[in-house]
């Protein structure tokens, strides 16, 4: 009963997440609750797997959580150098554009 209640509470705060991704003022703050709504995801995994009795869920909660995180990590690349593969000129205004 306790773990159901606490899956109940993680697809609310999912809910809440997914919706701070819409209406995020920022990018940023898209991208932080995408990469909150994965950690939940993860979570939710966990509670389903122990649930419903098969262990195996929290070997696919590791994989997604790993996704998650280089998902994020590109995301947040991408977005910085406008390019999955930046050059040394990119690096080099980059770092201009922070100085200033």
């Amino acid at each position: 009963m306790m773990f159901a209640v606490a899956a109940a509470a993680i697809i609310v705060a999912m809910v809440i997440t997914f919706a701070r991704a819409v209406l995020g003022p920022s990018l940023y703050d898209r991208i932080l609750a995408g990469n909150s709504f994965g950690t939940k995801t993860v979570l939710l995994l966990g509670i389903m797997g122990y649930l419903t009795g098969r262990p195996d869920f929290l070997d696919i909660a590791l994989l997604y959580a790993l996704i998650n995180f280089l998902a994020t990590i590109a995301i947040l690349k991408f977005f910085r150098y406008r390019t999955m593969s930046p050059t040394m000129d990119d690096l080099r205004q980059a770092e201009r554009e922070k100085a200033e």
